[in-house]
């Protein structure tokens, strides 16, 4: 009767996160190389007018779904290849793109529980700032004039926010990356 009982065993709590899928990396990558293929190509001038910001869409998606895994130096890094790829002045995208992915990941639970139409108005915002930069930036660099065509590709890209939103939450959701 005078058995000396052990404690039971600690119980293992449920992880709420689960370790970080190695092919989420490579689905982020071919995320973005797609968006850089499409920002590319040119159908006609006026394509070229109402292309949106593909590659500011999928920065925005990933920094907004994926806040500890894709934020401001992967905005940064997103942006240094936009501008290579371009030929715009070196560091405008970074920049850019870095403090949108700065704003996505500090506002992720409350972009992530609005509608998708409330979304598009955060997107807006994203794309009014960027456009907003790189005529400044360009400015500097010569006197231009802000005409109506300027502003066509940002409202293309809210446009484009929807079907770009759900076509990257699919590829989240199949290859199971969270």
């Amino acid at each position: 009767l005078n058995r000396k009982t052990s404690p039971p065993p600690p119980r293992q709590l449920p992880t709420i996160m689960s370790s970080p899928s190695p092919l989420s990396t490579l689905y982020f990558i071919l995320t973005v190389g797609m968006a850089m293929i499409l920002r590319l190509m040119s159908l006609s001038p006026l394509c070229d007018i109402l292309n949106p910001d593909w590659i500011l869409l999928v920065v925005v998606y990933w920094s907004m779904a994926l806040p500890e895994r894709f934020g401001v130096f992967t905005g940064w890094m997103v942006g240094l290849m936009t501008d290579v790829l371009t030929g715009r002045m070196l560091g405008q995208y970074a920049l850019i793109y870095a403090v949108i992915a700065y704003f996505s990941v500090r506002e992720h639970r409350r972009l992530r529980q609005f509608p998708i139409l409330h979304q598009c108005l955060f997107v807006f915002y994203f794309l009014l700032f960027a456009k907003l930069v790189i005529f400044g930036l360009e400015s500097l660099k010569a006197g231009n004039r802000l005409g109506l065509e300027f502003w066509y590709s940002a409202f293309s890209s809210v446009l484009a926010w929807p079907p770009v939103f759900w076509a990257l939450r699919y590829v989240r959701v199949v290859a199971r990356i969270v």
